[in-house]
């Protein structure tokens, strides 16, 4: 079935998060069986984008330069296991900055659909924070969280989008799309 899509959020989802912010190619850590997991997806067809909310950009604790960097080093580890993300999307504004791009707003959803032509309906989009879920539901695409990074915590917000499925990790999450394994929580 071609064009399959999903969209993954970033820091805490692909790579490990910090409360810190991931500033460097140095910090930036791949979280244990993620970047297998986009492998299979790949393997198996889907088209893989990254939907990153980057504020440190706009807080000046890194620069475009820095965030580039970060992003090849993941490409590059990726290339390595034999796959390669097909976009990555990112907003480096601030809350304050009031944009359409910054989760939970859709407008980088939107974005996402635009350039691959895409229906979001139903379309997995995974991350670990509330604000990844809330975008994915504005769409109408299928809110899943993560439990590593900020996920845990999320799971507790009664804000949750009802129809969250929600997974140990990125590689669980993968297993129940290319498998239809049983989700921790939520419906179909």
């Amino acid at each position: 079935m071609a064009g399959k899509l999903v969209i993954l959020d970033r820091d805490g989802v692909i790579n490990q998060d910090s409360a810190q912010y991931i500033k460097s190619p140095q910090e930036w850590k791949a979280i244990p069986g993620s970047l297998e997991a986009i492998v299979r997806l790949k393997q198996n067809g889907y088209r893989v984008v990254v939907a990153t909310n980057q504020s440190g950009i706009g807080r000046g604790l890194f620069d475009m330069d820095t965030l580039n960097c970060m992003h090849v080093k993941m490409q590059q580890a990726l290339s390595d296991l034999g796959a390669r993300l097909d976009a990555i999307f990112y907003c480096p504004h601030t809350a304050d900055a009031q944009c359409d791009c910054r989760k939970p707003k859709p407008g980088m959803l939107q974005r996402i659909a635009a350039t691959f032509n895409a229906d979001l309906s139903g379309v997995p989009v995974i991350g670990d924070s509330l604000r990844d879920l809330e975008a994915g539901a504005a769409v109408g695409a299928q809110p899943i969280l993560v439990l590593t990074g900020k996920g845990e915590k999320t799971r507790a917000d009664p804000a949750l989008p009802p129809d969250t499925l929600i997974f140990a990790d990125l590689a669980a999450a993968i297993d129940h799309l290319l498998q239809e394994t049983p989700a921790i929580k939520g419906k179909k």
